[in-house]
């Protein structure tokens, strides 16, 4: 990975980790799918809008929708309306701890269908270290809570293997010569697309009571940031670094939510934190290997 790229992942990392904040507060007055629905179609109508700003060409290779829609499956609709489920009845913490198995998943999967990202000593040690350093940071107490609720955390596992494949098949777009920014706006588009026929049997919105000024805040801050800026971003990591080292932003997304609490609201650092951070900053060191190449 480049410097570029490293940057491009610390920033995903803030952006990914303001959307837990945002789901916990939108989900108490929105119904899930709805949820998700709200927060891929504000993301879309976003860059559909910098499309027309920027007049950028529309035309889409052979094969490009039918791939996007795969694409928006494994990496928008499934994986978002799982995680949203499973916030109703557990913390926005755990659900982190089991979002940061990602890139566990991501291992395999590139092993199991890629030639070029297979797994190594380094990269299991890497991973298995940088998970060890969330667990360390979100601390005992929600670790105990592991085993309770155990079918929204089954939930969040299935949406990180879900990531996981998604970052594979997002693979194909660099070959396909079409730009992150395309790939951004058609998946998300073509998420809006899946998600409407279930909203409107599950959850029609005329039955449905109106969002909390709060909510709408909410909604707003996570189509903006953590969905159409955030993508645009892992759409070009991914083309440049590949999808193991993409999905490496799940183990940073605790730190930076950490940090910004300690900077930003005054909140105190606890030892634990240091000790994560350690373990996650030898993981990514294991899973990046310019570090130990150079120590030999």
């Amino acid at each position: 990975m480049s410097r570029a790229d490293w940057a491009i992942l610390l920033i995903l990392s803030v952006l990914w980790g303001g959307s837990f904040f945002f789901i916990g507060i939108a989900i108490h007055s929105v119904a899930p799918l709805t949820l998700v629905l709200l927060r891929v179609s504000l993301a879309a109508g976003l860059l559909w809008a910098w499309r027309a700003l920027r007049r950028d060409r529309l035309a889409l290779p052979t094969g490009a929708v039918p791939a996007l829609f795969l694409l928006a499956l494994l990496n928008n609709a499934l994986p978002f309306i799982l995680f949203a489920f499973a916030q109703r009845t557990i913390p926005s913490g755990l659900a982190s701890i089991l979002n940061a198995t990602t890139p566990i998943w991501g291992v395999i999967v590139a092993h199991l269908f890629t030639q070029d990202e297979r797994m190594t000593p380094a990269k299991v040690a890497g991973v298995l270290l940088g998970f060890g350093g969330v667990a360390v940071m979100i601390g005992a107490d929600l670790l105990g809570q592991i085993g309770d609720n155990v079918l929204a955390q089954l939930a969040c596992l299935a949406a990180t293997l879900s990531y996981g494949l998604a970052g594979i098949w997002g693979r194909r777009f660099r070959v396909m010569g079409v730009p992150p920014v395309a790939v951004a706006r058609g998946s998300l588009t073509a998420a809006a697309v899946l998600l409407l026929p279930l909203v409107l049997l599950f959850e029609p919105p005329w039955q449905a009571t109106a969002p909390a000024p709060e909510a709408w805040a909410a909604l707003a801050g996570l189509a903006f940031f953590s969905t159409a800026i955030a993508y645009i971003l892992y759409f070009k990591l991914l083309a440049s670094a590949g999808a193991t080292n993409s999905l490496l932003v799940t183990f940073l997304i605790p730190v930076t939510a950490i940090l910004l609490g300690t900077f930003l609201l005054g909140e105190s650092l606890a030892p634990r934190h240091f000790a994560g951070m350690g373990l996650i900053a030898m993981g990514l060191a294991a899973i990046d290997g310019r570090l130990l190449g150079r120590w030999r």
